[in-house]
């Protein structure tokens, strides 16, 4: 059968429930990229690229035969748009990285956003929301308002990442406390516990970039006025 063969059947039984190793090796993965994120590593987002392709194919059960009674559109959608956001976001933690631009020597400098950048990210929610949930609803995915802002909320998150906004990890708690409920009630057992997990991670987070922010503002400015220079 080969390991790929093995990955896509193997499961496992937890508390009476049929739960598959590749929703918990995708989680795995998932929580080793915020892991790495946290710690402003480039190596962050092909990491979760990888978690992506396995979760996908967990989120949709009707096309990769898991035995889930529910197809969630926007988790498996958001997949895809977190592989397309985190190619952005590796290109562009490389590109600070190649520059040496960064105050500290990491790929990105933490920052809160700007007045400007928080209206462009409220606006952009309220488009992809708009966009989002008819659509989950039309396909028939299971708590489709949910779904949707799982889904705005996690692209929002992820492009803040790249962007270096210590908002994101916000964001992230605010999709949290959406999908944790939505996934427990849907049997998705380790996606909710991974929620639960990076739930509390994201506080921890939060407060290290807080910090790395205060610390970079606080640095001489020439280093601060590169920095800035080097990623408008």
């Amino acid at each position: 059968m080969g390991f790929l063969g093995w990955l896509l059947d193997a499961r496992l039984e937890i508390a009476g429930s049929t739960v598959l190793w590749r929703e918990v090796v995708g989680n795995v993965f998932g929580l080793a990229s915020a892991l790495l994120g946290m710690r402003r590593r480039v190596w962050a987002w092909p990491v979760g690229m990888i978690g992506n392709g396995l979760l996908f194919t967990v989120f949709l059960g009707g096309a990769f035969a898991t035995p889930y009674q529910v197809d969630l559109y926007g988790q498996a959608g958001r997949q895809v748009f977190f592989f397309a956001v985190s190619l952005y976001g590796w290109w562009r933690w490389n590109r600070i990285r190649r520059l040496h631009a960064a105050p500290d020597g990491a790929p990105v400098a933490p920052r809160w956003a700007t007045g400007r950048e928080r209206l462009l990210l409220l606006a952009a929610a309220g488009v992809a929301m708009a966009v989002f949930y008819p659509t989950l609803r039309a396909l028939g995915s299971w708590g489709p308002l949910a779904d949707a802002w799982i889904l705005t909320g996690s692209l929002l998150a992820t492009y803040g990442m790249a962007r270096g906004y210590v908002e994101f990890w916000l964001i992230w708690i605010a999709v949290d406390a959406v999908g944790l409920p939505l996934l427990l009630a849907g049997g998705f057992y380790p996606s909710a516990a991974m929620y639960a997990g990076y739930g509390l991670f994201c506080v921890a987070g939060l407060v290290s970039w807080w910090r790395t922010s205060r610390a970079l503002r606080l640095a001489p400015g020439g280093d601060r006025s590169r920095y800035a220079e080097a990623v408008a």
